[in-house]
Parts: C-alpha cells; sequence; structure tokens
C-alpha cells in the first residue's frame, strides 16, 4: 500500500505547530477531568486495574454500555479495536477478497480506499461538488458490478462533513439489500450535527448486512485511549473480524477500556459540551471566512468537526498551506493530501477542523499573518 498521507503530514506539523486548524477530533480532556465524572465504584475499578490481558472482544462491561448507544445492538453483535482504524483494516482485509469488487466514496478518510485497493478492484464514486457534496445514490448503483461485495460511506464525511439525506441513505441501503451486499458505514462522527434532525441511523440498525464503525476518538474527543469498535449482526462474520484481529493487537488496553466505560457512561455530558464547543466555533469561522471572501468560499457543513473550504489566492492551496504553517504556525491539510486512486479531487481546497478550543487563536494567528 501506498503511505497515508495524512499521517505522514501530521507526523511532521501535527506536535510541531503551534495552531492546529485541521484537527479532526473534539476538543479532549485530562485524566483527571475524565476521573471526575465517574462514579466512586468505577473510578476505584480504574485504580484497581490489572494490567493483563484483556477479553478479545473487549471488557464485557464496555460493550454493554457501546450497545446502549444503538436501538437494535447487543453487546454480542460488538467487537472492539485499537481504535477506528485498525476496524477498518480487519474488516476488510476479511470481508474481501482479490476476485471481489468494493465501492468507496470519495473523497474519503484514506483507509477506506487504501486497504481495499490493496486486496481487489475498487470503483470510486464522488459526492457532487456542485451539490454541495450530495451524494446520488444511482451513480452508487451504476458502480455496481456482478462481484460487488462491499459498499463503503462515511457521513458525517471527512473531510467535507456532509450528510446525506435519510431518501438517499435508504435507497443505499435498498440497494446493497437488493444484492446482499455489505454496507460499510463509518459513523465516527454522528451525534455532532449541525442540526439534529440530519442524523442518519446506523446501519447496522437498519440492515442486517451494515456494519457501523465508530470510536472514542472524534465526537468524544479521546482519542488517546484508542479504543474503537465494530457493530454487525452477523455473528460469523464478526467472530472472523475477531480471529483477525489476534494478529496485529490481539486485545486492547485494559486502562483505555475501563476510561471507555467512564467516558460513555458520561456521554451527554461530553457530547453536550463538544456540540456547544463546535456550534461556537463553526459560527467563528464564517464570520472570519465572510472577511476575506476573495480568500475563501466557505460551506457550513453538516456535521461533525471538519470542513473542506476552496482557497481562492492566486499562488494555489499547497503554496498557500505550506507558507501558512512555516511563517505563522497555523496548520491546515490542502486537498493533495486527499488525492484518490479512484478519481479527481477537487484541487485547491484546504480541510478546516474546529473541534478544538484553541480555534480563536488560531484564527487570531491566521487574520495576523493575511493582514501582514
Amino acid at each position: 500500500m501506498r503511505d497515508f498521507a495524512l499521517e505522514v503530514h501530521f507526523s511532521q506539523w501535527e506536535f510541531a505547530a503551534k495552531h492546529h486548524l485541521t484537527a479532526s477530533d473534539c476538543e479532549t480532556m485530562s485524566l483527571d477531568g475524565l476521573l471526575g465524572l465517574a462514579s466512586a465504584q468505577d473510578r476505584s475499578a480504574f485504580e484497581h486495574i490489572g494490567l493483563g490481558y484483556t477479553e478479545t472482544f473487549g471488557a464485557a462491561a464496555l460493550r454493554a454500555e457501546i450497545a446502549r448507544t444503538y436501538d437494535t445492538v447487543g453487546p454480542e453483535h460488538l467487537l472492539c479495536f485499537a481504535g477506528a482504524e485498525e476496524g477498518i483494516y480487519a474488516a476488510m482485509r476479511v470481508l474481501l477478497d482479490p476476485a471481489d469488487h468494493a465501492v468507496v466514496i470519495t473523497p474519503n478518510y484514506q483507509a477506506a480506499e487504501t486497504v481495499p485497493l490493496d486486496i481487489c478492484e475498487v470503483t470510486g464514486v464522488p459526492l457532487d461538488i456542485e451539490r454541495h457534496w450530495d451524494l446520488d445514490p444511482d451513480r452508487v448503483r451504476a458502480a455496481l458490478r456482478p462481484h460487488t461485495r462491499l459498499v463503503s460511506i462515511n457521513f458525517p464525511n471527512n473531510p467535507t462533513g456532509k450528510i446525506i439525506s435519510r431518501e438517499a441513505f435508504d435507497a443505499i441501503v435498498e440497494i446493497c439489500r437488493s444484492r446482499g451486499i455489505w454496507l460499510f458505514s463509518d459513523e465516527v462522527y454522528r451525534l455532532i450535527e449541525r442540526d439534529p434532525r440530519l442524523r442518519l441511523p446506523q446501519a447496522v440498525d437498519v440492515y442486517e448486512r451494515g456494519i457501523s464503525l465508530n470510536a472514542m476518538s472524534k465526537v468524544y474527543g479521546l482519542p488517546g485511549l484508542r479504543i474503537g469498535w465494530l457493530a454487525c449482526k452477523d455473528r460469523s462474520a464478526l467472530v472472523r473480524f475477531e480471529r483477525y484481529k489476534h494478529f496485529p493487537s490481539i486485545c486492547n488496553s485494559a486502562p483505555s477500556e475501563a476510561l471507555a466505560l467512564i467516558a460513555l457512561k458520561s456521554r451527554e455530558t461530553i457530547l453536550q459540551r463538544n456540540r456547544m464547543l463546535v456550534s461556537d466555533n463553526r459560527s467563528l469561522l464564517g464570520a472570519f471566512f465572510a472577511d476575506y471572501p476573495h480568500l475563501f468560499d466557505w460551506r457550513e457543513p453538516d456535521g461533525g468537526c471538519v470542513g473542506f473550504i476552496r482557497y481562492k489566492g492566486a499562488e494555489g492551496v499547497e503554496e498557500f498551506t505550506r507558507r501558512l504553517v512555516t511563517e505563522s504556525g497555523v496548520l491546515f491539510l490542502p486537498s493533495s493530501i486527499y488525492r484518490s486512486e479512484l478519481g479527481p479531487v477537487p484541487e485547491n481546497y484546504l480541510r478546516v477542523g474546529f473541534g478544538r478550543a484553541g480555534l480563536p487563536a488560531g484564527l487570531a494567528a491566521l487574520r495576523g499573518w493575511l493582514e501582514r
């Protein structure tokens, strides 16, 4: 597989840049802050936890709490991973063979296409930039082949923040159901929407061959826990995922599972805080970009905490983002990071992240650099 372009870029700049304005997660919290949300019993359980191996599927109590975030899922339908990335990798390696074909929407989180491309034929279906990044289900249907085994979607989308309509989502489910195709749905940004009425159901709750991916990393702002999961009603597939997990990680970190349980029990408190921060930051971005209409074409994302906006400066987005981070310490992701082997990605776009508390200071630094 080719390099993971986003992580290569972040390995250079994520911790070196002073103002991280392209982060894809919400504001995190300290260990002390998280433990402050715990019951006395859960805090004691964490402080006295054994540091041995854990259950490969994930701690029973953790899976029970995760199951409560779904409508029709039980603990027996869940498998925990070391973050969402391991879940993507395991699912694609298990479900796809060289003789298969997959359909993946673009732009996307790179692993969604890079992993299947290393296995089989893949067709990309682009979001329509002229229709505010909408997805036409008929284009998904047209991309199918006799040997299509999986369709991969991601809403709210990374990097655009797009949420398709419920009607379009239901149409994609029916397209997959009519052929018995797996629907792999990356839902890591679900629960933070501009309007709760835009919220889509989770694929596993509405389709018998739906697989829902989620994690503690994005809307909960706890990527350091490295806890993600797959929800799947097909027990045989879930067991195969678990057998695959034996090779990359075997099991999760016991302290991380205990902390994830504490966070999920307090999820409404955490989500409310992050929703308010995202809403405030989204307003700040709208006001900021309105001051520079000659440079930025800002369209408010539907959900999540990232957006994909057009840069209109004459030097192009690559030179702009390079100079910006080296001269002012403000980090954005240029659209080249989202290049795809499945089709063209619009040029001169950049990803902005607005889930963290440092956004106002970053915008002040950006404004100062632009004015200079």
